[in-house]
């Protein structure tokens, strides 16, 4: 393998860490920004101008705190619950398609960490693993009410996972790939999936709501019976690692919806600045449109997490098993009629 290749990738990987973690760390503020503004309230106004530091603030504050460890049966895997849930949602960021190929010295180079045509599978298989961060993180706990919070939630990310895989059931069998370029690519002007598979779109997007954690879904935890969830046992930068990991899993999963229904990087007049301005310059406006596209469904899940009140557990049981489940199975069958009579 060539050192080029090597630098290239490695260079890539700190880029889009780089920018996962901005839009995670920024995602905490704006989320008290705009609780404040739905709650008619002042959010963090403090640390810098409109609360802007807050984040380094609450970082500096997790890093001093004194971290506790309870009596737990098993030291290391106290440890390496909350390492694993963040690890694992970082993960799927690798797959991202961030634009077209770039153009260098006449070199061309690719913006994405891994083109691999099995993505999808990649993606739907990374997000399942994150149920052992937060099971891990709950048995070791030795906290009973730690573990109830980690089982609901498990219960919760596999009964919602299910219904998520049969909806990217249905849109691979329009798109006819696997691959998260491909998909964007079909994508092209305004042929966005969500105009031909909008019973799709619904179904993922309730279910990743479900599998980031989030409100109305956000049954781990409770104040008045479960307090924190799994996380109650976990202080300093463990507990901050399980929050983090959320954030990013919201900014992961706004990706893969703007990817799968919303185009990606393709935004109209592309093909007209390329001509004009030049391929990089296009790119970087793609680059600009996919992070537009991301913010505006992060802001989504805060909209929904500060409007929507959070539902009963045998609710959310429900809503997987009884509607959602046999849904998906519909729209499958629904898709494969489609595609029979129109391809």
């Amino acid at each position: 393998m060539e050192i080029s290749f090597i630098l290239e990738k490695l260079i890539l990987i700190l880029i889009v860490f780089a920018v996962t973690m901005f839009f995670a760390l920024y995602s905490t503020w704006a989320e008290r920004k705009v609780a404040g503004f739905i709650q008619d309230r002042y959010g963090p106004n403090r640390a810098g101008i409109f609360g802007i530091l807050q984040p380094l603030a609450d970082g500096a504050k997790l890093f001093s705190k004194e971290e506790f460890m309870p009596d737990t049966p098993n030291r290391i895997l106290f440890t390496v619950g909350p390492a694993v849930a963040m690890i694992v949602s970082l993960l799927g960021s690798a797959v991202i398609p961030w634009a077209n190929k770039f153009i260098i010295a006449g070199v061309e180079y690719i913006p994405q960490v891994a083109d691999i045509n099995i993505a999808l599978l990649y993606v739907v298989a990374v997000m399942s693993t994150a149920i052992y961060g937060i099971v891990i993180g709950a048995w070791a706990s030795n906290n009973k009410y730690s573990l109830l919070g980690g089982i609901r939630a498990g219960a919760q990310m596999i009964s919602y996972e299910v219904a998520m895989g049969l909806s990217l059931i249905a849109l691979v069998m329009m798109t006819g790939t696997l691959s998260l370029r491909e998909i964007t690519e079909q994508q092209a002007g305004f042929g966005w999936n969500a105009f031909y598979q909008p019973l799709t779109l619904l179904i993922f997007l309730i279910c990743s709501f479900a599998e980031c954690n989030r409100t109305p879904f956000d049954l781990a935890e409770c104040e008045s019976e479960l307090v924190n969830g799994h996380h109650t046992e976990f202080s300093s930068m463990k507990m901050g690692f399980y929050m983090f990991s959320e954030y990013v899993s919201m900014f992961f999963s706004s990706a893969l919806i703007s990817i799968l229904f919303f185009g990606g990087y393709n935004y109209p007049g592309m093909e007209w600045v390329a001509d004009s301005w030049g391929v990089n310059i296009a790119n970087t406006v793609a680059v600009l449109a996919l992070l537009v596209k991301i913010s505006f469904f992060i802001f989504f899940y805060m909209w929904v997490r500060w409007t929507i009140p959070r539902f009963r557990y045998d609710q959310l049981m429900k809503l997987g098993w009884k509607i959602l489940f046999p849904l998906a199975l519909f729209n499958i069958l629904l898709v494969g009629v489609l595609v029979l009579i129109f391809k």
